[in-house]
């Protein structure tokens, strides 16, 4: 009994540290600074990549503004956001944004369809309509991609990716494959906030960009999501 007593604590300690670990997530995003008049009803810390998503859903056109933002990055590399309107929970099929910086530092948004697991990179249409041109933030070594989309199908539920990866002489590099870099895909209610992992086999996750090439320089569990009635950016 006394056993019991002592792993049921342990699991009960084990619970609050996540617990506390997730609240501290939730207040990470929310705290979050961006550009002036750029505010956001809701966010999320994605549990990959050190990465954060803020939006505001607006039900009356099915549109949603956002803002995507992973960790830092250390050295000079690429970061991607999308949607699969494929039905899938992969890279491979998904409609993205992908933010790097060119020679001149500046960092360009490319909009292109993931059409296999080593995409030509164009840059043009997606397979849902962008109202408002995306366009990124570059500071500190952290890429801030912010954005405007009308949602496939005009659902609120929809499989979002996202991705880090480095540039090689200036152009996109393959992203790791392996840990976080094969996890990155999500589950998500635009309106309620809903989402789910969903953690497919390790095949699946594979086609996570492992072969990401190109000549253009430049993705339910506890996790928490943040309603903010009001953020101010300074």
């Amino acid at each position: 009994m006394a056993r019991r007593d002592h792993s049921a604590a342990w699991l009960l300690f084990g619970a609050t540290l996540l617990f506390a670990a997730a609240a501290a997530a939730a207040q990470d995003c929310a705290s979050a600074k961006f550009q002036p008049g750029k505010t956001f009803q809701r966010c999320i810390s994605l549990p990959v990549l050190g990465a954060s998503l803020s939006w505001t859903y607006h039900p009356a056109n099915g549109t949603a503004d956002l803002a995507f933002r992973p960790a830092p990055q250390t050295t000079a590399g690429w970061v991607a956001w999308g949607i699969n309107t494929d039905g899938a929970r992969q890279m491979a099929g998904s409609s993205v944004f992908i933010a790097s910086q060119d020679a001149s530092g500046v960092a360009p948004v490319l909009m292109t369809v993931l059409e296999s697991t080593s995409p030509s990179l164009t840059n043009g249409s997606l397979r849902f309509d962008v109202p408002v041109a995306p366009v990124t933030e570059y500071a500190g070594g952290m890429y801030t991609i912010y954005g405007t989309v009308a949602l496939p199908g005009n659902a609120t539920q929809q499989n979002t990716v996202w991705q880090a990866g480095p540039l090689t002489g200036g152009r996109i590099a393959p992203h790791p494959v392996a840990g976080p870099n094969l996890q990155s895909t999500m589950r998500l209610d635009f309106l309620t906030g809903g989402r789910s992992t969903g953690a497919s086999n390790s095949r699946v996750y594979r086609r996570n960009l492992r072969s990401f090439r190109g000549s253009n320089p430049a993705g339910g569990d506890n996790l928490p999501v943040k309603k903010i009635p009001v953020l101010t950016h300074n």
